[in-house]
């Protein structure tokens, strides 16, 4: 069953889902499947040990089987991050430790990516730390993303650099679309692969105030995977007040015809039910 659906406009979107907001109801190793019968072959993960960066490859293996079993497309993956959801947002530019555990997943993320043929891999920036000068944190942090564009390269994946939104992570210094550019920019310049891109998530940069229509225009062509939530309150499409159906219409008009992550949270139901906006449009 493909992951293609009409809007409301009559435009095709291929969208995926985040088996790490979605379908947590259930375990791991049933969220494919439990995508798969929703209608979908196509999802997304953050690193899924939040616990460790290196986990058993057993358990890889056991990801992997469940992936194929369902026919789902692992289309989208998070290098090793931290805790989320929770406090953290990434570990490379992290001094320490988290930057030492986020440099052990580099291989570990690449070649499972390689193993499932998944395509992109989100590398999260990092919360400012106190008492550490920020040059020194974001030195730290072209370093790990430069390593990082290299392992994704290897496996013919991009790397994706993403924005997160000021009021709910007020740590995390990349809370503009042009700010994670400039760090695509630097990624690229520094390994000459060209492989870095950006994650234009809309819930993000509507939270942060942006005019999103801007942000599509100027930076569509520097989109490497996109991802939604209706706001406020980072529910389905329809749930707030976005026009994600004119904005999902603006990015492909603008060139953009990769994945469109659905990165929102399915409220007090089960996540099979919260998907029923797809028959009139986001």
């Amino acid at each position: 069953m493909a992951p293609h659906f009409t809007n409301g406009r009559g435009t095709e979107q291929r969208f995926d889902v985040n088996l790490s907001i979605l379908f947590t109801e259930l375990p791991l190793l049933e969220r494919p499947a439990a995508a798969a019968a929703a209608g979908f072959d196509a999802v997304e993960l953050w690193w899924p040990w939040t616990d460790t960066p290196t986990p058993p490859g057993a358990e890889l293996d056991a990801l992997r089987k469940a992936l194929d079993d369902a026919g789902t497309q692992l289309v989208g993956l998070n290098f090793y991050a931290g805790q989320l959801p929770g406090p953290d947002r990434g570990a490379l530019s992290v001094p320490g430790e988290e930057s030492d555990r986020f440099r052990a997943n580099i291989e570990v993320a690449a070649d499972f990516a390689a193993a499932t043929g998944c395509g992109a891999l989100n590398a999260l920036y990092g919360n400012r730390v106190e008492g550490v000068d920020p040059r020194a944190q974001d030195e730290l942090a072209l370093e790990n993303l430069v390593r990082a564009a290299r392992a994704a390269d290897r496996v013919g994946a991009i790397l994706l650099i993403e924005a997160l939104n000021k009021p709910e992570s007020p740590l995390y210094p990349l809370v503009s679309a042009p700010s994670a550019v400039e760090v695509v920019d630097k990624v690229n310049a520094a390994t000459g692969l060209g492989n870095a891109a950006f994650l234009l998530d809309l819930y993000h940069l509507s939270m942060n105030g942006e005019d999103l229509n801007q942000v599509i225009d100027r930076y569509a062509d520097r989109t490497g995977h996109v991802q939604i939530a209706d706001n406020p309150g980072r529910g389905a499409p329809g749930t707030g007040s976005l026009p994600l159906d004119d904005l999902l219409g603006r990015l492909r008009k603008a060139g953009y015809t990769g994945w469109v992550g659905l990165e929102y949270k399915p409220g007090d139901r089960p996540s099979a039910e919260s998907f029923d906006w797809l028959a009139t449009g986001a």
